[in-house]
């Protein structure tokens, strides 16, 4: 509760310093504006349903394209992690991709797949899928050569280690690598959805871009608002749980 009472008192004393700055005309008005502006937008698109129907179109294609890329990135990776041959051809082609922006993939899929949902997914699962091959490829080579022995001087075979030995110790690199994942899908998406006008429904990153085109500053800055939002909800939801229950199964955990 106290770190609530903390974050709630750190935002509130930022939206008093930015309603300060803006009265004082530190900046335009134009570029910056009030935090009642930025308010009054998030308010009215809330009412006619512009934001929340944005929200579901965003948030549809970003959960499909990161569970397909999930699904595609953790096989590979145990994959990468146990055949040399792998490791040496994919590992590094996932390690070179990972590092590229998420930007870049964009023209391909406009190229591969015109103005559909199929290139907002291509390129989310382009975005989401190297993070997660590379962890997990870590987290399997990290874990102790202890287990592993243990598990066949109990009589383990080579399927039973790795499903019930080598992925569990590994589950705390995959999970890092799913939160980078996610982060990197969520970048992809805004670059997909700035660049690619899709008939069948605008997400956040076209209203983005929209606010940009308009000069409505108000409407850029409050999608951000909703971005930020949305992506400390799934760090509590998704990941934060997570991360607890293995800092408590392996001993992990510090006291707050």
């Amino acid at each position: 509760m106290k770190r609530v009472f903390t974050a709630l008192v750190f935002f509130g004393l930022l939206l008093m310093a930015w309603h300060w700055a803006y009265g004082r005309k530190f900046w335009s008005p134009v570029l910056v504006p009030s935090p009642e502006s930025v308010a009054r937008y998030l308010w009215e698109s809330a009412r006619d349903g512009s934001l929340g129907a944005a929200t579901a179109v965003t948030l549809k294609r970003l959960l499909a394209g990161y569970a397909l890329g999930l699904l595609i990135g953790i096989p590979t990776g145990l994959c990468v992690a146990r055949f040399r041959f792998l490791h040496d051809t994919v590992g590094l082609l996932a390690l070179g991709l990972q590092g590229l922006p998420s930007v870049c993939w964009v023209p391909l899929s406009l190229l591969w797949f015109g103005q559909t949902e199929l290139a907002m997914l291509f390129v989310v699962v382009m975005g989401t899928v190297w993070s997660v091959v590379l962890a997990t490829e870590s987290g399997i080579r990290n874990v102790n050569p202890l287990y592993v022995r243990a598990a066949r001087t109990m009589g383990s075979k080579w399927l039973h280690i790795w499903l019930r030995v080598m992925l569990p110790a590994a589950l705390p690199f995959i999970v890092t690598g799913m939160k980078q994942g996610w982060a990197f899908a969520w970048r992809s998406l805004m670059a997909a959805e700035i660049f690619v006008t899709i008939l069948s429904g605008a997400g956040l990153g076209q209203l983005l871009h929209y606010g940009r085109e308009l000069n409505a500053m108000e409407q850029v800055i409050g999608i951000m608002a909703v971005l930020v939002a949305i992506g400390l909800l799934a760090d509590k939801v998704l990941f934060s749980p997570w991360e607890r229950w293995l800092h408590r199964r392996w001993g992990t955990d510090r006291a707050n």
